[in-house]
């Protein structure tokens, strides 16, 4: 039989065509282990998105609610006299207390006897124990609170003739005012008063108050109050109602002044996270000593 008519060879092995042998092909790559965890990975990125954004927005409103009632201190007590003779008497021990309570017996009786010859005529001076500040409202990322500032920086005098306040001018060093937070200070220091341009804030009497009567030791009386209130280097005419008492050697006057902050050129305290009302309340409790 000639070569043409043997049969075609047909290669079923690992050879070329030449007879050599050939690699083998190279093992199937086995199933990643990885890739069920990297799809359940993707179904639940969305819902890691999520958590963390009810996290965030659960600590902005529980943050300030946890802060506000149970960190912050409350804010200062309002200025009247109640609350002063309050401050007063919880600071006060027992011995001491009964031995001013002697003290005050026999000077109301002092004082009494002397206000019907003597009155109270003459100039008196504000002194250091007399306390001014704001009292504004705050919403904090949704809780509110109360922000309040406070100085003793008051200097000032009042005229008194018979039962006549016949004048009386004060002025307050305005970065002197503080509250129980360095921030909300600055703040106020610099965008809100602008103390750097206008340093201080002026009332000065422009109508006589007559209380009518010289009150004995620790009886309230009540008067309006009329003049001109500078605040940040704009002034306006005002007028308040003003309680006035006799306390001891001094003289007190407490009272507030409703603020409207865009009546003064002042700028809305509000802030990205704390927003606050258009207006707030100027109080005060001044305490004055003849001479």
């Amino acid at each position: 039989m000639s070569t043409s008519d043997q049969p075609d060879v047909i290669l079923t092995d690992s050879r070329d065509s030449s007879g050599m042998a050939l690699d083998p092909p190279p093992p199937a790559a086995p199933p990643d282990p990885e890739y069920p965890t990297a799809r359940r990975r993707r179904r639940r990125w969305p819902w890691f998105v999520g958590g963390a954004v009810v996290l965030v927005l659960v600590g902005l409103v529980a943050g300030p609610f946890i802060y506000i009632h149970f960190i912050q201190a409350d804010p200062k007590a309002k200025l009247t006299f109640e609350n002063a003779d309050k401050a007063a008497a919880s600071t006060t021990t027992p011995t001491t207390a009964a031995a001013s309570a002697a003290t005050s017996s026999a000077a109301t009786s002092g004082v009494a006897a002397s206000s019907v010859t003597t009155g109270v005529d003459g100039t008196w001076t504000a002194t250091d124990a007399s306390e001014l500040g704001y009292r504004v409202r705050e919403v904090l990322f949704g809780q509110s609170t109360e922000a309040v500032g406070r100085t003793n920086s008051v200097e000032g005098q009042l005229t008194i003739s018979g039962t006549t306040v016949s004048s009386a001018s004060f002025t307050v060093q305005v970065a002197t005012i503080k509250s129980d937070e360095s921030g909300r200070d600055q703040l106020f220091r610099r965008r809100i008063m602008s103390t750097f341009q206008f340093p201080t804030s002026t009332f000065k009497l422009t109508e006589p108050v007559d209380f009518g009567s010289i009150p004995a030791d620790k009886v309230e009386i009540n008067a309006q109050a009329t003049g001109e209130l500078t605040l940040r280097g704009v002034t306006k005419s005002v007028a308040f109602p003003i309680t006035a008492r006799r306390n001891g050697a001094n003289i007190e006057v407490s009272g507030s002044i409703p603020i409207v902050f865009a009546d003064y050129s002042i700028p809305n305290p509000s802030h990205p996270g704390i927003s606050t009302e258009d207006n707030g309340v100027l109080e005060f409790l001044l305490v004055f000593a003849q001479g």
